[in-house]
């Protein structure tokens, strides 16, 4: 089975927990790890973290997921100023911000960046999918509709 799905949302940081809510139980129908679903939602919590900071002067910034074929593939996009270059090394421990990035890419197989300067930012996300043997896959809730 595939799921996809798109979501704007308003470029205020209340829409990440939906964004997580929404891919999380996609992945969890389809029985993939609980690891694995872990991974992508630190990394899709990133990315959407650096659309609502770095994603104006647009009011909305936009996330597409598909889920199928073994993988999970996630799209962030925002309409700021462009992404600099991806840095080589974590900033100093005392530094408040900088490692988003960083913490994607050590997560997930595959990261790359659609740069548009002055018209936006697309971060492309993309896993291979582990799954839940179907013992694991009992106790398992989804949000309630």
């Amino acid at each position: 089975m595939d799921i996809e799905f798109s979501l704007a949302l308003p470029r205020d940081a209340i829409g990440i927990p939906m964004v997580r809510r929404v891919l999380g139980d996609a992945m969890r129908s389809l029985n993939v790890s609980e690891s694995c679903i872990a991974d992508m939602l630190l990394a899709v919590s990133e990315a959407c973290s650096n659309a609502v900071r770095h994603g104006g002067p647009a009011n909305r910034y936009e996330v597409t997921a598909s889920i199928g074929y073994g993988r999970c593939d996630v799209r962030v996009a925002d309409n700021g100023g462009g992404l600099p270059s991806m840095p080589l090394r974590f900033p100093p421990a005392d530094t408040e911000n900088g490692r988003g990035l960083l913490i994607m890419r050590s997560v997930v197989d595959e990261i790359s960046f659609g740069i548009t300067p002055g018209r936006g930012t697309t971060v492309h996300l993309r896993k291979r999918l582990d799954w839940e043997d179907e013992a694991d896959t009992r106790s398992r809730e989804l949000a309630a509709v």
